[in-house]
């Protein structure tokens, strides 16, 4: 049995106790359980933000901004390659 279905097991097992279910009802408990799920994100969010900080300030460029100047740049070869088979049609019509 894998890890992931001993821990649904688990789950499925601890949820069935009337003590946990009677705990789950309550909604202090839940309101905490809540917030405690929502902690990661929280985190997350705060140490982006500090990161991007930290980039500007030293004058760094950001992981998005790296991405973002990198699809830029492939329109930009796929715009150029486009005009080259572009220029090169009229020249051959040219040669005609």
């Amino acid at each position: 049995m894998s890890i992931k279905n001993k821990a649904m097991h688990q789950g499925m097992k601890l949820m069935s106790d009337p003590r946990v279910m009677k705990l789950m009802q309550d909604e202090r408990f839940m309101k905490a359980m809540m917030a405690a799920m929502s902690v990661p994100g929280r985190v997350s969010t705060a140490a982006q933000e500090q990161s991007d900080r930290f980039a500007k300030v030293m004058a760094l460029a950001t992981e998005q901004e790296v991405r973002d100047l990198r699809r830029t740049v492939r329109s930009l070869e796929e715009q150029l390659t486009e005009l080259q088979k572009e220029v090169a049609r009229l020249r051959a019509d040219d040669h005609r």
